[in-house]
């Protein structure tokens, strides 16, 4: 029996010892959901394991192929070019290794249910849908098509729910911040606003939504102002894990290029098609220099 390819997750990174624990965590989980397969992750920056010492973990467990999933919701510079660069530079490392590469979760409909769910956690039982607001928060972006994913998110939550409406914002990088998306909700007569972490687990950025929330809502005592938590390892994102990486073992890749920077020429970002990709730098990545990084043209020749 031939066997399948391991799993490589691909984690941002972060700077709360939690929110990287949680990444962590989730990564055994899927080991012990799939025992048939060696399952390892790492990150691109700012927390242990890099995503090289990932890849090597694999290696010493006498792994030649593998198929990696960015665990990430939208497309943007990490899975569009650091995570590719990333890759193409272990397998120059480990001669003989093979990989294909999985797309973002996205919006899919079992992360959208996680995200109704945690607004009827953070709601009072008596509210009307139709008298809230959700202000869906994402990381932000300097990429145009990472954050319209965001907003196709909010549109397919508020599809068929009921709610008085979606907005969105962002808390770095992007407009509207969360205070001026909170302002938009109030302009437009929202009374009961909801604000949903558009994040897979906890961290610096999420904490810094609520506080931003409970700040906005200290000086706006007419409206009434929820929190929600993050979406978490949920069975859901479990499963939709588990089925990246199968759609990238089975070579069915479907990543948008269509409003790609790095193919498309769009307003105000036409420098950037073309444009190089650098393997992203790792402080705890002993095997890499910096600045000594191969660059590989952004082709999306992984997404065909």
């Amino acid at each position: 029996m031939t066997t399948p390819p391991a799993l490589l997750i691909a984690g941002h990174g972060t700077r709360d010892d939690a929110g990287a624990e949680a990444f962590r965590a989730f990564v055994r989980e899927l080991g012990r959901r799939r025992p048939d397969l060696p399952v390892a992750g790492g990150f691109i920056e700012l927390s242990p394991p890099p995503l090289g010492e990932a890849v090597a973990e694999l290696v010493r467990r006498g792994v030649r192929r593998f198929a990696a999933v960015p665990l990430m919701l939208v497309s943007a510079g990490h899975a569009k070019g650091d995570i590719p660069a990333a890759l193409a530079r272990e397998k120059e490392r480990h001669p003989g290794l093979t990989y294909t590469y999985g797309r973002p979760l996205g919006p899919h409909p079992s992360l959208l249910r996680v995200l109704e769910r945690r607004l009827a956690e953070a709601v009072d039982p008596s509210w009307d849908p139709a008298e809230v607001t959700v202000l869906l928060v994402g990381r932000g972006s300097t990429d145009p098509d990472a954050n319209a994913e965001v907003f196709k998110a909010a549109r397919l939550l508020w599809e068929g729910r009921g709610y008085a409406g979606v907005e969105t914002a962002f808390v770095s990088l992007a407009a509207p911040d969360v205070p001026s998306g909170l302002e938009r909700c109030a302009r437009l007569g929202a009374r009961r606003i909801v604000v949903l972490p558009y994040f897979l687990f906890t961290g610096i950025l999420p904490d810094r939504v609520r506080t931003q929330t409970e700040e906005w809502a200290a000086a706006h005592p007419d409206t009434e102002v929820r929190s929600a938590d993050v979406i978490g390892p949920e069975p859901e994102l479990l499963d939709l894990v588990l089925e990246r990486y199968e759609e990238a073992v089975r070579g069915d890749l479907r990543m948008n290029c269509d409003s790609c920077v790095y193919r498309i020429a769009l307003p105000g970002f036409e420098d950037k098609v073309g444009l190089p990709q650098q393997p992203h730098f790792h402080p705890d990545d002993d095997g890499h220099h910096h600045g000594h990084g191969h660059g590989h043209a952004h082709s999306h020749s992984h997404a065909h």
